[in-house]
């Protein structure tokens, strides 16, 4: 399939790829300059209303903020660079400095990382995807094939990385495409993949869909966990794994509705049949072979997290939130433990009678494992922990109002923050760009007298509605590569879905769903 991939692959990709390149060196390079320069003009400037940890703190941020945005060196050695500062230049502690990365919401994602590493690693996740593309509704039929692609990717990617879904299935659309050319040929028409709409359409599907599947779970990528954690730091909020699914399936079920209407109308398929089609996923899925125990027990230790996860929000359905039940099963199953259940049961299942091999080897646990992610969740949790411990974010929170005018409303408010949000994770990492606004959305939501947890969410739903360019997520890049997408098809298609996506489904959800379930 690779071979595929580089004879479609035409050379102006090549161009661009270099004229990325060449900005991402300026960028580094503006960035460091400029980093530095900006924080030391922000540490001399006086600014009243800020105490002197909190002015000091201010000038950190900036210089943070700039680095992550920029990149002169790797994002998770930024997220180090904050909390280092603040204990060398006196702003806090080195305890209370580099606390956040003992957070329990680490645990969580660190569990989440390992089960699903060991779901890849044992074939589970093909297993669930090729499952659904085999499925009988599906055939041959473009339309069909379409929609269970994205079908796919978007359920898989709700708990495993978005950037491994879109590896795994994107050979699977790359050979669907190459089965679409091939019939074509042996009617005598010619087709050329880097213009045929439907190539697009697919190539784009394969990614949005991988993005949108993400918002499903708190796990299910690294904006979730970090405004959780947020809510958490710097106001004592709970989120419970329950409560994020149920406005995170709504939301990722109208978003897939949203990018399915928009993509399948801008690039339809103009055959009723794909020739080949179905025998190529059944390959896919005789390949697989039978279903063997170390699949058996990744699927046993997933379904015991997904459980534990889910329990409480049935407990408080049936006997209430606030019940001596829920309360106990909530000290001996939080969140975090749970992950780290799901994942110790992979060690402990053996896959032979010999029991000489377990589900899960620690090689492999540790090569799932994100630590770059982990140490920008923790860094960012750490200078917002610090901006509310100082006062700095309820001054910014202030700030921000003041510039609204004072009193507005909480609809000005959600919706600046996530088309802020939107914006920032098109043009860099969703996670740094989640780290940079969600301590302002949650500060300013504080001082307007409002509950953070609306704003919280939609800051981080926003971040997965990064569709414009090639650079704004992993799986966008993916797919770019192939060759199939005009970069002003992608821009285009991203915009309609960004801010349709925004507009009738991440501001209604906040405002009326996320509202009602935590109040």
């Amino acid at each position: 399939m690779e071979d595929v991939v580089k004879q479609k692959t035409p050379q102006v990709v090549d161009e661009e790829t270099s004229n990325d390149s060449s900005f991402d060196r300026k960028r580094r390079i503006i960035g460091a300059i400029c980093g530095p320069i900006c924080a030391l003009l922000v540490w001399i400037t006086p600014i009243e209303g800020l105490t002197t940890e909190a002015h000091q703190l201010l000038a950190i941020m900036t210089l943070v903020a700039l680095w992550w945005i920029t990149e002169p060196i790797p994002i998770p050695v930024t997220s180090l660079v904050g909390p280092t500062l603040c204990v060398v230049l006196g702003v806090v502690k080195m305890k209370e400095a580099f606390a956040a990365f003992s957070n329990p919401m680490i645990f969580l994602f660190m569990g989440g990382f390992i089960i699903a590493k060991a779901m890849m690693v044992n074939g589970l996740d093909k297993r669930i995807a090729y499952g659904i593309m085999s499925m009988k509704w599906v055939g041959d039929s473009p339309k069909r094939i379409f929609l269970a692609i994205g079908l796919a990717c978007m359920l898989c990617s709700g708990w495993i990385s978005n950037t491994a879904t879109a590896a795994m299935m994107f050979p699977i659309a790359l050979g669907l495409l190459e089965a679409i050319r091939e019939m074509m040929a042996a009617n005598g028409k010619q087709i050329d993949l880097r213009t045929y709409k439907y190539a697009t359409g697919l190539m784009l599907m394969t990614a949005y869909a991988c993005s949108i599947g993400g918002v499903l779970t708190p796990i299910g990528t690294p904006p979730n966990i970090i405004m959780l954690g947020f809510l958490s730091e710097m106001s004592d909020i709970h989120v419970s794994f329950f409560h994020w699914m149920c406005w995170g399936f709504l939301a990722m079920v109208a978003y897939f509705i949203i990018a399915y209407i928009v993509l399948s109308r801008m690039f339809p398929a103009d055959v009723e049949h794909i020739e080949g089609a179905s025998e190529l996923i059944q390959e896919k899925v005789k390949s697989l072979g039978k279903w063997t125990n170390a699949q058996k027990n990744t699927l046993f230790a997933f379904i015991v997290a997904v459980v534990l996860w889910v329990a409480p929000g049935v407990l408080s359905m049936v006997y209430g939130a606030e019940s001596d039940v829920v309360k106990e099963y909530n000290r001996f199953f939080p969140e975090a433990a749970v992950a780290m259940v799901g994942a110790l049961l992979l060690f402990f299942l053996p896959i032979n009678k010999r029991w000489s091999k377990m589900t899960i080897e620690w090689k492999d646990a540790v090569a799932g494992v994100e630590w770059g992610t982990l140490l920008l969740f923790g860094g960012g949790l750490a200078m917002g922990g610090m901006m509310y411990s100082t006062g700095l974010s309820a001054w910014i929170g202030e700030q921000i109002i003041g510039m609204m005018g004072g009193e507005p409303s909480e609809l000005l408010l959600v919706a600046i923050f996530c088309v802020m949000s939107l914006l920032l994770s098109e043009l860099t990492s969703h996670t740094a760009a989640t780290n940079m606004i969600g301590p302002l959305a949650i500060g300013a939501a504080v001082s307007a007298g409002f509950s953070p947890v609306p704003v919280a969410v939609g800051v981080a739903l926003s971040a997965s509605l990064g569709f414009m360019l090639p650079v704004s997520t992993p799986p966008n890049a993916i797919v770019y590569a192939s060759g199939y997408i005009p970069i002003t098809k992608m821009i285009k298609t991203g915009v309609y879905i960004d801010f349709i996506g925004i507009a009738i489904v991440t501001i209604p959800i906040v405002l009326y769903l996320v509202n009602w379930i935590v109040g």
